[in-house]
């Protein structure tokens, strides 16, 4: 079974790379000079592309859902880890401000009115890195200052 899905994953990847190389051919075989007709291979290659990283995107969050779901242990960590970046969120954005976003000439600019939700969170996101970065900095030191016990 294993060895089967080996040598289909194989053959699905030589396909893409068949593809891929094709679509590539067609861009170096079209005038640079005429934009309008590099506008197709390009979008095409562009397309494909997209679509690839969508199929990418799903299939990794459909297999580490099932992944998670095979494992209960797995499933509760993380769970409590999406809930305590959820607390940390809520709390960042508490912190943050809806303040009047002003120009270097002390004009409002758009979508900057006080009261914004888009203000909101802008200092919601500023905060919720600063907070993740502390968080990070004070394992790293941790990490740190327990190899330096050791040796």
């Amino acid at each position: 079974m294993k060895n089967n899905l080996s040598k289909i994953l194989n053959i699905f990847i030589a396909v893409i790379a068949v593809i891929g190389a094709f679509l590539f051919i067609r861009i170096f075989m079209t005038d640079v000079e005429d934009v309008e007709a590099l506008n197709g291979p390009v979008g095409h290659i562009v397309s494909f592309s997209t679509m690839l990283l969508y199929f990418a995107v799903g299939a990794t969050v459909i297999l580490s859902l099932f992944a998670l779901f095979r494992n209960p242990e797995n499933l509760k960590k993380t769970l409590l880890g999406v809930a305590l970046l959820g607390v940390v969120l809520v709390f960042a954005y508490f912190l943050a401000d809806s303040d009047v976003v002003l120009d270097t000439a002390n004009n409002v600019l758009k979508g900057g009115e006080a009261g914004s939700a888009t203000n909101q969170w802008v200092g919601t996101g500023i905060w919720y890195s600063i907070a993740l970065g502390l968080v990070a900095s004070s394992f790293f030191v941790y990490d740190l200052l327990k190899g330096l016990v050791k040796s």
